[in-house]
């Protein structure tokens, strides 16, 4: 096992006995190499790694912000390797959307009517409206279902929606040059996010289901990665 490993070891062990939490800092780089007789080389190795996960943010110099901090933002760190996958091709985007489509029609099925999560989504159709262009509008989009997905509850799902948020703008926007009307599209799209949004917040869990299940599978149909998506 090398050096670094060891010390990523030793912080996961203090996480999981409460040792650590979050907001909490790690002993300094001069301190954890003593303890675990390793070099402060391997320390500064895991510390990366961790912020790189999302784990910790290590902060330099002096004050409240120096030193190590444990936080927890997996969803960076999972949209980032999301990412770089579907650039070398190594997820195929009729995977990614059938995990959308599974993880989102299961969200919509039991998203919790009057939390902040629905008033955001609501908030972010308006702002679709008047979305100046592409770019703008297919940000809005994926950020309106992740809000959809948190709605739900479930704090995993919804850091599975935030880490695919990225991948989804990604190829989304490379789709859009395989639609023949973009503004017929784009409308389409606004009706059938409002309707989705209506039927959670008539309580009608199995009718957003399969309208969010539809909306996401017309989009990618009518841009030609229909192939190897099951409907449901």
């Amino acid at each position: 096992m090398r050096t670094h490993e060891l010390v990523l070891q030793w912080i996961e062990k203090q996480l999981s006995d409460g040792d650590l939490t979050l907001g909490g800092r790690l002993p300094g780089e001069r301190a954890m190499a003593e303890q675990l007789q390793v070099s402060r080389t391997s320390v500064r190795e895991a510390v990366r790694i961790l912020e790189a996960m999302g784990v910790v943010r290590a902060g330099v110099g002096s004050g409240k912000d120096a030193g190590t901090v444990v936080i927890a933002e997996p969803g960076s760190a999972l949209g980032s390797t999301l990412r770089l996958h579907v650039a070398t091709r190594h997820l195929p985007v009729a995977d990614i959307v059938e995990t959308r489509v599974l993880l989102e029609s299961w969200a919509a099925e039991r998203a919790q009517v009057g939390v902040p999560a629905l008033e955001a989504a609501a908030a972010l159709l308006d702002q679709m409206d008047e979305a100046p262009d592409i770019d703008t509008f297919l940000a809005l989009d994926a950020r309106f279902h992740v809000a959809l997905a948190q709605a739900a509850g479930n704090s995993v799902v919804s850091a599975m929606m935030a880490s695919l948020r990225g991948a989804i703008e990604n190829y989304a926007s490379t789709l859009t040059e395989n639609l023949p009307d973009w503004n017929a599209t784009s409308t389409r799209l606004r009706a059938e996010h409002r309707a989705i949004l209506n039927a959670v917040n008539n309580n009608d869990g199995g009718k957003a289901a399969q309208l969010v299940a539809a909306h996401i599978q017309g989009f990618y149909a009518e841009a030609g990665v229909g192939a190897g998506v099951p409907r449901i």
